[in-house]
């Protein structure tokens, strides 16, 4: 028993199933899929975290219409040919204690993807367009109605053939059983529609024609947005109604906040770190006063003492943790084993979970690129010939290839030539609302002392040194500095800084600025807010089509809005030209047309970055192993460092 957490390691019982703890993976999307059935890549995901200690996994939805098709991987429950691989996949995750449901699904008139290239059609109780997906469905017929709930019963039938515990029927976030629900989106005039009980009737039937459907120990639960945070959206109150009357043909139900449907509200289904922990617990609490059953919850639990209060309160009965397990599929084993120092926390960046999922990449983590790739990089393998590997600079990629090759049994030194472990990641945590994204360079930092490396800070490492130590690897991780462009025109009079001068304070920005994004991502939102906040009238020119194009659409659009209530002018299709005392030149980058904005004390500069790759070049002829990674090798992000230094310790 934990003595941290003496409440969120108790067993708990859902329908006559008894689960060993209360952390739950909640149904994600992977990407991992290829043919619509369960394969072996996402059987050994799901394995790492049901070895972890995960109490229960939900695994992501399955079609159970061919209308559901959303995406061109999603699970389909419509034949016999999903039966072996939910076999297996029940049969792996029950061997290592845990207990497995599925989802089962339709999404309306929220279509993601196309199947061909062409427009699908999409389905909704009424003509009510999705305005997030630009999409006017069609209105169901009662036949297709028909279809629809008997594909949930038969889907359930198949789940429970295959040894599944239970089934999830997917009513959140303003998926199709959420739009018959809500009286802005079914305008129907028949028996599905108009009334309350009309409007509940579609998901009545469902969960009717599963029960009849499965045996009466197979365990059924629903899943329901409670605020969809969205003026047309379902309140909590609406959702409290549902769940109320739907309660006595379930087995529990799991809670959770906003839709799909508008791009305020889609933010919440995987909460970036601008959204406080746990958010969703007092509405978990108000359906457990009005309910028997279980309630599960989730929305930014990432951490287990955040799980330990929302239990030991009686706010819910399980807790969603799936971000914290997609970064450390171990979370869950080392909390009970009250070993919290050693649990590497999720930092709700969303760059590689989630916006792996919506760029159609298999998901993964920037901090534990091994998330995904379990078949790859699951099991640890030691070295055969132990090396002595020299790792220069102390960024995420510089630590997570010291602490993978300490760990297959490298004897590795670490020299960073500041003070600090972090590089530019301790630049980004001072962006507003980003602190916790300084986690991954205590996450980096601990695992780096774990493996025994042997670090020496305030270090610069030059040729000589390295021909002093003679070691038989170096790993080249000495980052990049800001860009500032040799083709624009600065005039003498001008005052031009760039992002990391602003962030680090070491430049008085005065009164109006304009902020040149060429990168279009979080520095140039960031720095536009962090001076926005501080008084300043903010003008962000991007060269881009909009602000954080490159960066993942919830943490973009919440950047976004923030900027937005700060009264930030943001000016798209925008590259620079040249400045000079008071007034920016730029070019509309696709008319080629100038643009003047006037009126202007300071540009800043937020022109990407440049690799520091003069070690390298000093190392050139090196007699051992020299590579490059992370920024030194090419400026991008620090999941692309943390990546390259996994896989550089891993070919060692």
């Amino acid at each position: 028993m934990s003595k941290n957490f003496p409440n969120l390691f108790t067993p708990v019982t859902i329908g006559k199933l008894e689960i060993r703890n209360r952390i739950l993976s909640t149904g994600h999307d992977t990407t991992l899929p290829t043919d619509g059935t369960v394969n072996d890549a996402l059987i050994a995901y799901h394995e790492a975290r049901a070895k972890g200690g995960a109490g229960l996994i939900v695994v992501q939805v399955a079609g159970i219409h061919d209308s559901a098709r959303y995406t061109t991987h999603i699970l389909m429950a419509t034949g016999d040919e999903c039966i072996p691989g939910y076999a297996k996949l029940a049969e792996t995750v029950h061997s290592h204690g845990a207990k497995i449901f599925a989802q089962l699904f339709h999404p309306g008139r929220e279509i993601i993807e196309s199947q061909d290239g062409s427009i699908p059609v999409a389905y909704a109780p009424s003509v009510s367009p999705s305005d997030r997906f630009h999409c006017i469905p069609r209105a169901l017929t009662r036949p297709i109605i028909r279809e629809i709930v008997e594909g949930f019963g038969a889907g359930a039938r198949r789940i429970e053939a295959a040894g599944i515990d239970g089934v999830e029927i997917v009513a959140s976030h303003g998926y199709l059983p959420a739009q018959f629900l809500n009286p802005h989106v079914n305008v129907r005039e028949d028996e599905y529609g108009g009334s309350f009980d009309g409007r509940l009737r579609f998901l009545r039937e469902i969960v009717a024609e599963i029960r009849e459907s499965v045996g009466r120990d197979f365990v059924v639960g629903l899943r329901i947005s409670g605020d969809e945070v969205d003026a047309e959206g379902l309140t909590d109150a609406d959702s409290l109604a549902a769940i109320t009357a739907l309660a006595p043909g379930l087995d529990y139900v799991n809670v959770i906040a906003g839709s799909s449907a508008k791009i305020g509200a889609a933010v919440h289904i995987v909460p970036p770190m601008f959204i406080e922990g746990a958010y969703v617990a007092p509405f978990a609490a108000a359906v457990k006063q009005a309910v028997d059953i279980p309630v599960l919850v989730a929305g930014r639990i990432n951490q287990p003492q955040q799980a330990e209060t929302v239990i030991a309160s009686g706010q819910a009965d399980m807790c969603g943790m799936t971000r914290a397990m997609i970064c450390d599929p171990e979370m869950a084993g080392k909390a009970e084993a009250d070993r919290s120092d050693d649990i590497r926390a999720c930092i709700g960046c969303n760059q590689a979970c989630i916006g792996h999922m919506q760029m159609g990449f298999p998901i993964s983590c920037i901090q534990h690129p091994e998330t995904g790739r379990e078949l790859t990089y699951g099991k640890l393998r030691q070295a055969e010939t132990p090396r002595d590997v020299l790792v220069v600079g102390g960024g995420p990629g510089g630590m997570k290839a010291a602490a993978v090759a300490a760990r297959r049994g490298h004897r590795v030194t670490l020299c960073e030539a500041s003070p600090r472990l972090g590089g530019q990641a301790l630049l980004a945590q001072l962006l507003p609302g980003r602190a916790e994204f300084g986690g991954i360079v205590t996450n980096l930092a601990h695992e780096v002392a774990q493996a025994g490396v042997e670090v020496k800070l305030n270090t610069q490492v030059d040729r000589a040194l390295v021909e002093a130590m003679a070691p038989d690897a170096v790993i080249v991780a000495t980052g990049a500095r800001p860009r500032w462009p040799r083709n624009i025109e600065i005039d003498d009079a001008a005052h031009v800084v760039d992002a990391w001068q602003v962030l680090r304070q070491e430049v008085n920005p005065g009164a109006s600025v304009v902020i040149a994004d060429w990168r279009c991502d979080w520095i140039g939102l960031g720095v536009a807010e962090r001076l926005a906040e501080s008084g300043c009238r903010v003008r962000l020119a991007v060269n881009g089509r909009h602000a954080g194009e490159t960066i993942q659409s919830y943490v973009r659009d919440m950047m976004v809005a923030r900027c937005h209530r700060l009264g930030v002018e943001i000016i798209p299709y925008a590259k620079l030209h040249g400045v000079d005392a008071d007034t920016v030149y730029l070019q509309h980058s696709a008319s080629g047309e100038p643009m003047l904005v006037e009126g202007v004390d300071t540009l800043v500069l937020a022109q990407g970055s440049e690799s520091e790759d003069g070690l390298l070049a000093e190392l050139e002829g090196y007699a051992g192993i020299v590579r490059p990674i992370g920024d030194c090798l090419a400026p991008r992000t620090a999941e692309e460092a943390v990546f390259d230094g996994l896989r550089e310790a891993w070919q060692l």
